[in-house]
């Protein structure tokens, strides 16, 4: 698995340790990439070579197809682009970044990654800000040290999707210009033919989604990426984007979220039992405010789906319910199921038109059979 971050790394220390509990000390929008893989039940963390030599740039290119300039300097996350690319190609999975929430040590959040794959068969990369409850302090003031460290990762957070943006269309790309050289080489001397040609290979190919998943304390580093003129966040770069037990203010937030973009889906869920959220609201200065996680009214973004999971089997006080004991409702499953993996679902979902929500009730989902089969 592969990790983005803007912690700061102890590089003398083994396992997760690498990873400390504060920001870079070269800058909070400091990013590394790290890849993490689990030898004997035990997670190691390798940091990836940062700068590519102009070799293993030529490599890529040539493997790939890629129209990029050899003498620029580039990095390690277009290796780790290319790679995560084919694979999610050859085995037709989608790719899911992950921005997880409030008082999250690197290994509760690897084990949430890793049961995502397994629960949703999708590629994971969690972007992992120094979200550790302010280190020995508790309660309030852990609370707020997280969400103050989560508005200075902002800026890395930005720069991450911007990158992930920059690679994704490189990559389409190059993707896109082997199947017109495939049909052409069909149709040489039929260009209209080839276009044709072209177009049923584009439709028959299985292209690759990028999907978001915010959780929590995650959805207010995700906002804060909107304060800036240039920010990336805004563009074109998810499929779907999934906005869960959003710890951010119900009010005006349709502000910031009716400026995102998305090819198919922005997901807001619901849980209005949601204990977590209940705590968070409890917390001084807008804090007090209901949050956007567990509160049914006010559902005013234009460009949102609302779902609302609150009378969903198992659910009940959950604050994670895309995972755990929660995801033995098997409709709930298959709820996150499509949205991790790009699709629509609210066709499945009754439809509420006094709070512009779609429900997922104790009854379920009666039509997952018949989509199974």
């Amino acid at each position: 698995m592969y990790l983005i971050t803007n912690r700061a790394l102890n590089t003398e220390k083994k396992g997760l340790d690498v990873f400390a509990k504060t920001p870079n000390p070269a800058g909070p929008n400091e990013l590394r990439l790290m890849r993490v893989t689990k030898r004997n039940k035990r997670w190691e963390a390798k940091a990836i070579i940062d700068k590519l030599t102009p070799t293993s740039v030529k490599a890529l290119k040539k493997k790939y197809k890629l129209d990029l300039d050899i003498s620029k300097p580039w990095h390690g996350s277009l290796k780790v682009a290319c790679e995560l690319f084919d694979q999610a190609r050859r085995q037709n999975k989608s790719i899911l970044f992950f921005i997880h929430g409030y008082n999250n040590d690197v290994e509760d959040i690897i084990e949430t990654a890793d049961e995502i794959e397994k629960l949703y068969e999708v590629i994971v990369v969690p972007f992992t800000w120094p979200a550790n409850g302010g280190g020995a302090i508790s309660g309030t003031a852990s609370y707020l040290s997280d969400k103050g460290d989560a508005r200075v990762s902002s800026g890395a957070l930005n720069r991450t999707i911007g990158k992930i943006q920059q690679l994704h269309l490189m990559l389409t790309t190059a993707r896109k210009n082997q199947l017109l050289e495939r049909a052409m080489k069909k149709h040489p001397d039929n260009r209209q033919a080839a276009q044709s040609h072209f177009v049923r290979l584009v439709e028959k190919d299985c292209p690759v989604t990028l999907n978001l998943l915010c959780h929590s304390m995650g959805n207010y580093v995700f906002k804060s990426t909107l304060k800036t003129s240039d920010n990336a966040t805004s563009g074109l770069v998810f499929d779907n984007i999934c906005l869960v037990a959003a710890d951010v203010n119900n009010a005006s937030h349709a502000q910031w979220v009716g400026k995102l973009d998305a090819r198919k889906r922005i997901y807001v869920v619901i849980n209005e039992n949601d204990s977590a959220l209940r705590v968070a609201r409890i917390k001084p200065g807008d804090e007090q405010l209901a949050r956007l996680g567990h509160y049914t009214r006010k559902l005013n973004s234009p460009n949102v789906h609302y779902i609302d999971v609150t009378e969903a089997r198992q659910v009940g006080t959950e604050h994670s319910y895309f995972k755990g004991d929660a995801i033995g409702n098997e409709s709930l499953k298959y709820m996150f199921n499509e949205m991790f993996n790009g699709r629509a679902v609210e066709h499945h979902l009754k439809y509420w038109p006094d709070n512009n929500s779609y429900k997922l009730d104790s009854r379920g989902i009666e039509s997952i059979n018949q989509d199974h089969a």
